[in-house]
């Protein structure tokens, strides 16, 4: 009788070699949709950058900072391009606000904040 090999089980994996987390050896896709991103950042009093980019596997090198214009304002976010641009929507449309650095004063965002719906007559 000739014996089948037996199926291997998924192994997710964290490859310290390069970003991402890996399922048998595949790069997952990581990130998010601007619905996913408006409802974590509602669902929290404050948000900082980290917990944005560990909340949706936003893995990259330390210095990922892309720019979004808002307001008439260039600012900075530590986010993916991707990323960036969603969250640059949901700042322009009121729906998030956004905290600065201010040591040393920069417009580097360093954090988010859900903004209260705006009554609309």
């Amino acid at each position: 009788m000739i014996e089948q090999p037996q199926p291997q089980p998924e192994v997710a994996s964290l490859d310290l070699n390069g970003p991402g987390v890996r399922l048998n050896g595949h790069p997952v896709e990581s990130g998010c949709t601007a619905p996913q991103l408006r409802r974590f950042i509602k669902s929290r009093a404050y948000v900082p950058m980290h917990e944005l980019r560990r909340r949706f596997n936003l893995n990259g090198a330390e210095d990922d900072v892309s720019g979004v214009e808002v307001e008439g304002t260039r600012i900075y976010v530590g986010l993916p391009a991707r990323e960036t641009r969603l969250l640059g929507d949901l700042l322009r449309q009121g729906d998030v606000g956004y905290e600065l650095s201010v040591d040393p004063v920069s417009p580097v965002v360093i954090g988010v904040y859900p903004m209260r719906p705006v009554p609309r007559a």
